[in-house]
């Protein structure tokens, strides 16, 4: 709560580390709780992720998912992903090689 306040001087052109010093907090907090709330939603991400996962033909694991994620605009990393596709079942299908077989 305090922290929205912080923020809201600084729209007000008064520095953070000022308005930090005056309501004794320290910036450090205050930068972890700017970035803690700029999280997307768990609920959007795991229904974008499996949009993903789909549109790859269930093809791409959880590295180049993080990929694809990045590149739609979503903050997320490797071990997010995989523990998403893990609760989401989202298990990448392999596509075997194909072996030339004679009939002789």
């Amino acid at each position: 709560m305090i922290y929205q306040f912080v923020q809201q001087l600084q729209k007000e052109a008064i520095p953070v580390k000022q308005s930090c010093r005056v309501l004794e907090v320290s910036r450090s907090g205050y930068y972890e709780a700017q970035r803690r709330s700029a999280k997307p939603a768990p609920c959007k991400v795991s229904a974008h992720l499996k949009a993903q996962f789909q549109a790859s033909q269930q093809s791409y694991g959880s590295r180049r998912l993080v990929t694809a994620m990045a590149n739609a605009g979503f903050r997320i990393g490797r071990y997010k992903v995989r523990s998403l596709m893990r609760q989401g079942a989202l298990k990448p299908v392999w596509k075997r090689k194909f072996i030339h077989t004679t009939d002789s």
